[in-house]
């Protein structure tokens, strides 16, 4: 599978060719783990979201820790942006790490935002009446370099006529550099503090051959990124796709149509899925599935939750913005893959001054197997590790098992 020319394939073997064209198929998670192979797996999941949500560790760590096990995250850290030039930032699947051939792949999106398209609301005055206090901005980061939005303050000649102090606010300055980065006019260079964005010129801080390289029309770039996101999920629906580096729907028949066209997308049927599939042409269903993962909110496998659901009959829900006393699994809940299916969730929690991994909350699925709490305490423990934390604990609320009531904490 796939060059058969079978029309129609079971939601099992269709989680396996998800699976598989996730990375989730014959990696070895020894720990013995290189940049060769972050840069692989990068390349294979074709972005990294990236995410301000602290209480465990950064979302971007976290799908190639699922996929390769403990590794050294400096590796990744030396790998991005300011480093080697491998990886850039912006909005691929929303704020995003990603590879640098990606970047003019994008610029239909910065051309858009230049005119005020497709941008939060805040930001559209930016690209109107509201220029030239962007252009100010760009014009002390011309002359000072590398800016972050705290830099921004009241100076000399760079107030509009008729703008007020509060327009050079920090929200406000941080809205019209915002504006700037979405299109395309300056870069993030780095991060800094407490995960602010430090900008600076696109020439100081992408490689020459990449603002060289010719921009593609919209329906090119956008069928590439369609290309990209079929061989990511392996099969997919139209939504899927379009999900994956966020192009607007009014955008994606033309150019998923072409990829039908030239074989890279092949129609299937996937019995009880209601929408047409695609399957890549390169897809396979891998034949070990076996193994254990604990997966980001933000891990590109589930973080379309219909397609989630529809994959592993799994209901999942970010409840972060859900007040408390609502929340039904917790505030980060991580679910738990055993074998190719997702059988649990666990809420957690890093206490990085005490040294411990906290298990606020767990809940298993119905159908789990019996060894299901024996091997989430194993993935549990590779993941306190992989964090410098020295102990697992359990609050009582989430003690569901007698394994894990050994860990048990009051709190």
């Amino acid at each position: 599978m796939p060059k058969s020319t079978k029309s129609e394939i079971s939601p099992a073997e269709a989680r396996r060719i998800a699976l598989t064209a996730q990375g989730f198929n014959g990696l070895a998670r020894d720990g013995n783990i290189g940049k060769a192979q972050l840069r692989r797996s990068i390349a294979q999941l074709g972005l990294l979201q990236i995410d301000s949500v602290n209480v465990l560790i950064r979302a971007h760590y976290l799908p190639l820790f699922s996929r390769l096990g403990s590794y050294d995250r400096t590796l990744l850290d030396n790998d991005t942006i300011a480093k080697s030039k491998r990886f850039f930032e912006y909005w691929g699947h929303a704020a995003s790490l990603l590879p640098m051939d990606c970047q003019p792949l994008l610029r239909w999106r910065m051309d858009r935002a230049h005119r005020g398209e497709g941008v939060w609301k805040q930001l559209q005055p930016f690209a109107r009446e509201r220029r030239a206090e962007a252009e100010a901005i760009l014009q002390r980061i011309s002359a000072e370099g590398p800016l972050a939005a705290s830099d921004l303050s009241p100076a000399p000649g760079l107030a509009t006529k008729g703008a007020s102090k509060e327009m050079w606010s920090w929200s406000e300055a941080k809205h019209a550099i915002e504006w700037l980065f979405w299109s395309g006019l300056i870069a993030a260079t780095h991060r800094r503090g407490s995960f602010e964005r430090v900008y600076d010129l696109p020439e100081r801080v992408l490689p020459h051959s990449i603002l060289q390289h010719p921009t593609p029309s919209d329906v090119d770039a956008q069928r590439a990124l369609l290309a990209r996101s079929a061989k990511a999920f392996g099969i997919a629906t139209a939504d899927d796709l379009r999900d994956y580096y966020r192009i607007p729907a009014a955008d994606a028949p033309l150019p998923l149509q072409q990829l039908v066209e030239d074989g890279t997308l092949i129609p299937v049927r996937v019995r009880g899925w209601r929408q047409q599939a695609y399957l890549h042409k390169d897809a396979r269903a891998g034949r070990k599935i076996e193994g254990t993962a604990l997966l980001s909110p933000f891990d590109p496998l589930i973080w379309y939750r219909p397609r989630t659901e529809r994959l592993f009959d799994f209901r999942y829900r970010l409840e972060i913005y859900t007040p408390a006393h609502k929340r039904e699994h917790g505030y980060y809940v991580l679910p738990f893959l055993l074998d190719g299916a997702i059988v649990a969730r666990v809420d957690l929690k890093a206490e990085r001054l005490s040294g411990q991994l906290i298990v606020q909350r767990a809940h298993v699925e119905p159908d789990a197997p019996r060894h299901t709490v024996e091997r989430l305490i194993e993935e549990l423990r590779l993941l306190a590790a992989w964090l410098g934390l020295d102990a697992l604990v359990v609050t009582p609320v989430a003690a569901i098992d007698p394994l894990l009531a050994a860990y048990q904490v009051e709190r």
